[in-house]
């Protein structure tokens, strides 16, 4: 098959449905995703095509926005892949590579089986810290109302896929609950190398936010 030609329209198709995403999961959000799975993995002797493909459908149906629905995302996926006649054994592995890639909260291991899903699911984790990844909690935190920080609420973190689709606290205690770990759930040398100065820059910005907050 044109894999050139499937992977164009794959591409436009999601285009087409995520250029006007306002909670940071927009259509730039993949693009990004799927650049650095592309860098990732030619790094660490990925097939390219697979990556691709996986990264450019990972949020397609995504569980945050169907009403916790884990599993929409991979039979939406299946369903693309099969319209673009995409052979099975290519779709069962971008479908697999797609059901794990989400982060699922503190205490819930999902650690794709092949290089690349963890090349997906490690640019989809760049993406989630540092300077974007700053701007993307706080976009998701307004589009879904909750405040930016409140001093009198506990950090909670969570033990089930469902307390974290569920819990309703401000951003700044997302940065605890996922942005912070993240840089220690990286797969790949090339991920983890990646990771650490967006590490870096996010605890650079808690330190200012905290000091501006006590009007320091």
């Amino acid at each position: 098959m044109n894999w050139k030609e499937t992977i164009q329209a794959i591409e436009k198709s999601v285009k087409d449905k995520f250029s006007r995403e306002a909670t940071g999961h927009d259509w730039h959000h993949i693009d990004r995703v799927r650049k650095n799975a592309l860098i990732i993995a030619e790094k660490e002797g990925g097939d390219l095509i697979i990556t691709e493909l996986a990264a450019l459908l990972h949020d397609i149906d995504d569980h945050k926005f169907n009403g916790g629905d884990w599993e929409a995302g991979t039979r939406k996926a299946k369903q693309i892949l099969e319209e673009h006649q995409v052979p099975e054994q290519a779709s069962i592995h971008i479908c697999q590579i797609i059901g794990k890639v989400s982060f699922k909260g503190a205490n819930v291991l999902s650690v794709p089986d092949s290089i690349e899903g963890k090349s997906v699911q490690d640019a989809d984790r760049l993406d989630a810290i540092g300077a974007i990844g700053i701007a993307r909690a706080f976009a998701y935190g307004g589009n879904k109302n909750r405040m930016i920080y409140d001093p009198t609420e506990e950090i909670v973190l969570h033990e089930s896929r469902e307390d974290y689709f569920n819990a309703g606290s401000h951003t700044i205690n997302h940065f605890y609950e996922k942005l912070l770990l993240l840089k220690d759930t990286m797969n790949t040398p090339t991920g983890k190398q990646m990771a650490a100065s967006r590490h870096a820059f996010m605890e650079q910005f808690l330190k200012q936010f905290y000091d501006e907050w006590d009007t320091k």
